[in-house]
């Protein structure tokens, strides 16, 4: 061979080595989020998802990417965009709620897919048990739906003068006939007369409100829903006007004015949730992964409110309180 060919076929082999390194790199991991409500209600708890998996190595756009599905609030859109997830052939599917990861068990049963729900997993089907989950499926979960009772002897203690106590809960949520089971039958134990109003969108929780109204409910129990959390002011607002007292699941609803909340803490959830995918993604299997149940409640109280209500609240129920917002 000429020295002058054999020049040009060595200069045309290193044009052409970085374009074969490249393609034998392994494609970038996605990752499928599947929220109920919309891209700004769950803005708050994406935050700590994203920064757990950035504490792992994994930054959104630079070594995995993210899809992004919203039902925006319309349950019956769900089990369609875990469809189109599963379509995309993502790495892993996080469902951040009881709806969306039965829809995504449903459309699945080889992606990984991670929840960080408020019902027991093993009740609903998602896991063979919190420890072993044993399918693709695992997570957390904060039996948000399991504190109504919870909630409602704390709305007593507070407002004991109350003679009926309204409660509101969300008819599309799965779990809406076991709330209403609970509060039920908290109710005859604390000697409480209760009513029941529900509620799946704006203009029905206007009319619930005129209910109360009309019955002269002397405190409220909004009943725990991703609905709900995610138009906070919808249910706070009409509180304000109409005087009542009002207990919620979420320190989010007592931030945003509501009076107190009982319930864990959806952005630490979030947040171990954002770890468990980036151990999926580092080729963890879920079915070894146990379920990790929420350990700390918070019990917030604003005092703001409080005050607009004219509500005296008691030494040992402030004592009581995790966090009093002024």
């Amino acid at each position: 061979m000429r020295r002058r060919d054999f020049i040009a076929l060595v200069g045309s082999a290193a044009v052409a080595w970085p374009f074969a390194a490249l393609a034998r790199q392994p494609a970038m991991p996605v990752i499928g989020y599947l929220g109920l409500s919309s891209a700004k209600a769950d803005a708050y708890m994406l935050a700590p998802f994203l920064k757990a998996l950035s504490e792992a190595g994994f930054d959104e756009g630079r070594n995995v990417g993210i899809e992004y599905r919203f039902a925006e609030g319309d349950v019956n859109r769900v089990p369609s965009l875990a469809s189109d997830l599963v379509r995309e052939k993502v790495a892993v599917i996080f469902a951040g709620t009881t709806v969306s990861a039965l829809a995504t068990k449903a459309a699945t049963s080889t992606i990984p897919t991670i929840f960080a729900i408020g019902a027991d997993p093993v009740n609903v089907g998602l896991v063979s048990s919190l420890n072993h989950p044993g399918g693709n499926l695992t997570g957390i979960s904060f039996f948000t739906s399991q504190m109504e009772a919870k909630r409602l002897a704390l709305l007593h203690e507070i407002v004991p003068n109350a003679e009926l106590v309204g409660v509101l809960l969300n008819p599309n949520n799965p779990f809406s006939a076991d709330q209403s089971r609970d509060v039920e039958e908290a109710s005859r134990a604390l000697n409480l007369k209760i009513q029941i109003e529900r509620a799946s969108n704006e203009l029905e929780i206007a009319k619930a409100f005129n209910e109360f109204a009309q019955r002269k409910v002397g405190a409220l129990l909004v009943g725990a829903d991703p609905y709900f959390n995610s138009q906070r002011s919808l249910v706070i607002a009409p509180a304000a006007v109409l005087r009542i007292p009002a207990i919620y699941e979420w320190r989010e609803f007592t931030e945003a004015g509501g009076l107190m909340s009982y319930g864990t803490s959806l952005t630490e959830a979030y947040h171990q949730a954002g770890e468990f995918v980036a151990r999926v993604l580092k080729g963890a299997n879920p079915a070894d992964l146990p379920v990790l149940q929420a350990s700390k409640f918070e019990f917030v109280i604003n005092l703001k409110t409080a005050k607009a209500l004219d509500l005296p609240l008691a030494p040992t129920v402030f004592a009581r309180a995790d966090e009093v917002i002024e």
